[in-house]
């Protein structure tokens, strides 16, 4: 059995993770002191959001140098020291390529910079002429994901594409320059010894060669729901073809990890054909509204397209750039419910699962940040309109009563708030009915139990509201996504229930899952 095809895998946002120096920001040398939460937790490997030197114009998603890491998170010695005590402690480690953009501040872009419009330094990335009487607007109507437009025009009069911040220029990916160089740098961190790499918008480093207009407003709302021209192009995967025989290459599973959008979970399986990666963020599960309904066809759909190419499919209920669960299912207390409902049932679903680092302790989006505190570049280039991600970004609260709860010898990067005192690890792993105590034990089940992982799974009749399926052998979940309670005639006895209740009487809460084995 290949790993991949049923691990857990923690994402750790290095920045908000634990802080091993003291300066209020995350770094790998806290990540190192934390492992022992993530062995007690029960998942398989960590991914790591990029640690490269970065001038944080998008919190590290803006690269200057993709062979080394940042001061503010350590360095080389750090990252090999971590690898190690993770491998050590059976933790497999993926880190975070950015393989889009580069940033502003990367050597090549220096050079672009100098260079004349025409001259080769320009090719690496992608650089044109504007339109008007004299360049004076955009090439095309492209819109940044971060909003506003996404060309910036140098003062010679050309416009450079950013599909995100100005300070991350788009690469050329048809310049044979650029395939070679991270050839290079996928190299220079596997032979260091990590496990694959989540590959940032693996969707969008092809565009198409017209660079066409798209005549749409608003055009990041068709993301993952609609064809982009600077999205999901059918060239891009011979990149990972290229890729794929680059990580097969290496002994041990190495694997490549797609934060992929398409228009269609068919065209999200391309991502993962036998001959390229091996697994695609799957962010059907995450978009579905609370519904019965609307879970179960999307997990439906996804194992059959997937099983289509041969490959299992990842559940995904958050990350770093979406509200978190349990916020976005409603807040307060049917927020709490809903969201350990949600993770319970996406743990016994065929397939490799991602745990966002906090769903493990219920923690909200924090809503309510200072203005001044806020970084995020969507709430920047908004004007404030959009909130932005840092609210999913706030350090982890680890112990004590008030912030930073154990995150920094002194204030965090981003405030937490007073009402997690509760919600701390060392408080919840103390209480048998916790959301960590959940997650703990319902993991531990998942790795023991030889139905779970990957596999298939039966369908069963269930009152309207209620999602029930079974796997082989001997195991049944059931989910009630209604707002009553209802009488489910089950097989077996209890294993885990997403509240925290220890009976089953055959009565299934409302937002409760539970899971039943013979």
């Amino acid at each position: 059995m290949s790993w991949w095809r049923e691990a857990v895998v923690y994402q750790i946002y290095v920045r908000s993770f634990a802080d091993g120096d003291g300066d209020g920001v995350g770094d790998l040398a806290g990540v190192r002191r934390r492992l022992p939460h993530l062995v007690d937790l029960g998942v398989d490997a960590i991914w790591l959001t990029p640690f490269y030197p970065s001038p944080m114009a998008d919190g590290g998603y803006d690269v200057s140098d993709y062979c080394d890491v940042d001061p503010l998170f350590g360095e080389l010695a750090d990252f090999d020291a971590l690898l190690e005590q993770a491998h050590a402690a059976g933790l497999r480690v993926l880190a975070d390529i950015v393989p889009n953009h580069t940033s502003d501040a990367h050597p090549w872009f220096a050079e672009a910079l100098a260079a004349a419009p025409g001259e080769v330094a320009r090719d690496r990335y992608l650089f044109r002429d504007g339109r008007g009487a004299s360049g004076e607007l955009p090439p095309n109507d492209w819109e940044s994901v971060f909003g506003g437009p996404a060309w910036t025009r140098l003062p010679d009069g050309q416009w450079y594409l950013h599909l995100f911040s100005p300070e991350q220029p788009d690469l050329n990916w048809r310049n044979p320059q650029v395939r070679a160089e991270f050839q290079k740098v996928l190299e220079f961190w596997l032979d260091r010894g990590v496990d694959g790499f989540r590959i940032d918008v693996a969707h969008g480093m092809i565009k198409h060669p017209d660079l066409p207009d798209t005549g749409l407003d608003e055009q990041i709302s068709l993301l993952g729901k609609g064809d982009l021209p600077y999205f999901d192009q059918d060239e891009v995967h011979e990149i990972y073809r290229d890729w794929r025989r680059l990580l097969d290459s290496y002994s041990g599973g190495r694997i490549g990890v797609a934060e992929a959008w398409a228009s269609t979970s068919e065209r999200l399986a391309r991502y993962v054909r036998p001959d390229e990666l091996h697994q695609a963020f799957n962010f059907a599960l995450l978009e579905a509204p609370w519904s019965a309904a609307e879970f179960g066809s999307v997990v439906a759909e996804s194992l059959a397209t997937t099983a289509q190419v041969g490959a299992t499919t990842t559940w995904v209920l958050g990350n770093h750039d979406v509200r978190r669960p349990v916020t976005r299912y409603g807040g307060g207390e049917i927020g709490h419910a809903r969201a350990r409902a949600a993770a319970l049932l996406s743990f016994a679903l065929p397939g490799s699962v991602y745990v966002y680092q906090g769903e493990e302790l219920g923690l909200p989006e924090v809503l309510d940040l200072p203005d001044e505190a806020r970084q995020d570049p969507i709430w920047h280039r908004s004007g404030g309109a959009d909130l932005g991600r840092d609210g999913c970004r706030v350090p982890m609260p680890w112990s004590g009563g008030e912030p930073p709860y154990g995150f920094s010898a002194g204030p965090g990067w981003l405030p937490a708030p007073r009402e997690w005192a509760g919600m701390t690890v060392a408080a919840q792993s103390g209480s048998a009915g916790s959301v960590l105590s959940t997650y703990r034990e319902a993991l531990a089940l998942r790795r023991e139990h030889p139905a779970l992982g990957d596999g298939e799974l039966s369908w069963l009749p269930a009152p309207e509201g209620v999602l029930a399926f079974s796997r082989e052998p001997g195991f049944t979940c059931a989910t009630n996504f209604g707002d009553a309670p209802v009488s489910l005639d089950l097989p077996g006895e209890l294993l885990a229930r997403s509240d925290g209740a220890g009976e089953w009487t055959g009565e299934l809460p409302p937002s409760t899952t539970v899971w039943l084995g013979a």
